[in-house]
């Protein structure tokens, strides 16, 4: 059911100094800061030949991300995307086999403009999964 890594998530506390950590120290291609309201962050993706580092940094008060750094306060991994041909299939299939999706089941618009799922942690070896339509 699921296809290629499409990102792995990183909460950072602060996102200039990530930013040029991935652009200067590492010499990765990184985009600009683009804030996604909808989910509460401020994103900026690092380019990789084979996949993406997606930078989350909060946005408003009501972030999860905020949630995050308040008991990770480095920063760390938040997320794994996995990409899927049909997310509906997919979570279906999820759905029947126990897995329990977040929020209410239906997919969201995610930062790069296709649909999105999240699955629970708790359900997937404490790590928090997102599904992206590709």
């Amino acid at each position: 059911m699921i296809g290629r890594l499409n990102h792995v998530a990183i909460a950072v506390p602060d996102l200039e100094a990530a930013t040029k950590t991935y652009r200067d120290v590492l010499g990765a291609t990184v985009s600009a800061p683009q804030d996604e309201p909808d989910h509460g962050v401020t994103v900026v993706f690092v380019e990789l030949d084979n996949t993406k580092i997606e930078l989350l940094f909060p946005l408003g008060e009501g972030s999860p991300i905020a949630g995050f750094l308040d008991k990770n306060k480095s920063g760390g991994i938040h997320h794994v995307c996995y990409e899927v041909e049909d997310i509906l299939a997919a979570r279906d299939k999820l759905v029947e086999e126990g897995a329990r999706i977040l929020g209410s089941g239906e997919p969201k618009i995610g930062a790069h403009k296709k649909p999105v799922l999240f699955l629970h942690p708790k359900d997937f070896n404490g790590t928090l999964v997102e599904l992206e339509q590709v």
